[in-house]
C-alpha cells in the first residue's frame, strides 16, 4: 500500500526544509508531525513547509499545523508554510486562519527570504 503523502527533506544553514506531497488526513497526521519534527535541532531557526505539491488537507492536517506553530513559538523557533495562492490548501489555510497564526508564503524562495529574516 502506497503512504497517503511522502516528505521530502532539505536543510539549509538552520533553515529545515519539509515538501509535502500527496495527502493530509487524519490517518496520517501523526506519522508527518513525527517527521516534521524529528527535522528540527536545538539549533534550527526555521521549518518551512512546502504545500505546494499537497493535493488535500483535513482539519486533523490544520490542527497539525497550528499545533507545530504554537510549539516552535513556544521554543524560539519560526514556522513559514509554502501554499500555491490558486489551490485549494491556500483557501483552506484562510478560513481556517492558520494564515493569521503561521506566515504563508506564494513560493519557497519568497519563505526561504523571510525565514532568513531574524525574528523581531
Amino acid at each position: 500500500m502506497r503512504p497517503l503523502a511522502s516528505i521530502v527533506e532539505e536543510r539549509h544553514g538552520e533553515i529545515a526544509v519539509a515538501a509535502i506531497e500527496g495527502e493530509i488526513d487524519a490517518s496520517n497526521t501523526d506519522q508527518l508531525g513525527a517527521r516534521l519534527r524529528s527535522q528540527l535541532t536545538n539549533r534550527s531557526e526555521t521549518l518551512v513547509v512546502d504545500l505546494v505539491a499537497t493535493t488535500y488537507i483535513d482539519s486533523a492536517g490544520i490542527n497539525l499545523l497550528f499545533a507545530l506553530g504554537a510549539e516552535l513559538h513556544q521554543r524560539q523557533q519560526r514556522l513559514h508554510l509554502v501554499v500555491a495562492e490558486s489551490s485549494p490548501i491556500a483557501r483552506m489555510i484562510q478560513i481556517t486562519g492558520l494564515a493569521t497564526a503561521v506566515p504563508a508564503h506564494p513560493t519557497r524562495a519568497a519563505a526561504m527570504v523571510a525565514a532568513s529574516v531574524p525574528a523581531a
